[in-house]
């Protein structure tokens, strides 16, 4: 009983903390629409992560390492595979032509739908999980605890590893989001001006209301980041089965997703690597999920390894980068 009381005080403190500093965001530093400088994004990038951080140790003080360590494992995958998320987002304002200054607010508010999403798949999923283990079995000594969803969630991240590593950025680049699920909800649901209003979502034109183009973006982004937590969601799960230090770690990770975009937004080429990095964790935690019938693979391990593999595909890609730019210098 005590400890439902003190996982009800961290979700109200920390729905406080999140709404309140969404608000001084948007309300405060945000009130007019303006191009995000990288300065501006550094300061936002640093706040979100040191908070992410220190909410982790928070999380230490209460509940001990292993906890902590779930925390800090789920909240480092879901960053590593946010910054994926971020070239999908490059591609859909690029092919909308969004100016610059009105992509903050489109990012604000795909955020928050994320934080709703994501309670919703993380609650629910923990849920089904613990709904079907079938009985345990031995099997050559050893014994087995399985479970159906986490195995069958393996199984596709697995898959969508090795589909991951051998993605053709061509493909990418060539998609055509006019015929994506969010602009297609928008252009059945209200009359829609392919032009931009300002920051405006509705506008009226001879006395019928539309839906301004930014209005189409927003949804837009809001079901790429439903298909992301497709691929982010089921991960996270190998981590732990507690939907607190999931939900945590998870909107923390998310909240410094917009920040980060501005930030990286025109440097994604020095990140060559990251891609095959970011595939190689997916595997990963989809083998992690299927020996978890079997044996658990210790939260510590699994965040240095995650941490690791981040490591060694960042500066990877920094060393390729700095190679292209002098073959490049020497050519010129």
């Amino acid at each position: 009983m005590e400890l439902l009381q003190e996982e009800g005080y961290i979700l109200i403190a920390f729905a406080i903390i999140i709404f309140g500093l969404l608000a001084v965001d948007l309300y405060v530093f945000n009130k007019e629409a303006h191009k995000v400088s990288t300065k501006e994004a550094l300061n936002w990038s640093i706040i979100w992560i040191g908070l992410g951080l220190l909410f982790g140790g928070y999380i230490y003080w209460n509940f001990g390492m292993e906890k902590a360590s779930q925390y800090y494992s789920a909240f480092l995958v879901e960053k590593a595979l946010s910054v994926d998320n971020l070239f999908v987002f490059i591609l859909v304002f690029k092919f909308f032509k969004v100016p610059d200054k009105y992509q903050h607010k489109v990012l604000f508010y795909g955020i928050l739908g994320a934080i709703f999403m994501r309670a919703i798949f993380i609650f629910f999923g923990v849920t089904l999980i613990e709904m079907t283990f079938i009985p345990t079995f031995q099997l050559y000594g050893i014994e087995f605890n399985i479970n159906v969803v986490m195995t069958i969630f393996g199984l596709f991240l697995i898959y969508a590893g090795i589909k991951s590593w051998s993605q053709n950025e061509d493909e990418e680049d060539s998609k055509d989001f006019s015929k994506s699920m969010g602009t297609r909800l928008i252009h059945k649901l209200f009359r829609v001006d392919p032009k931009y209003h300002g920051s405006k979502f509705f506008v009226k034109i001879d006395g019928k209301r539309f839906a301004t183009q930014l209005l189409v973006v927003v949804a837009v982004i809001e079901f790429t980041d439903l298909l992301f937590a497709v691929d982010s969601i089921p991960a996270i799960f190998a981590i732990s089965n507690d939907p607190i230090i999931l939900y945590t770690s998870n909107i923390f990770a998310i909240l410094g997703l917009r920040a980060l975009y501005f930030l990286l937004a025109n440097s994604f080429e020095m990140f060559h690597y990251l891609q095959h990095g970011l595939a190689f964790i997916l595997t990963f935690i989809g083998v992690k999920m299927i020996l978890s019938a079997a044996y658990h693979i210790p939260s510590y391990i699994s965040l240095a390894l995650v941490f690791g593999i981040l490591l060694i595909s960042i500066l990877a890609s920094l060393k390729r980068y700095r190679v292209v730019r002098r073959r490049i210098k020497e050519q010129g």
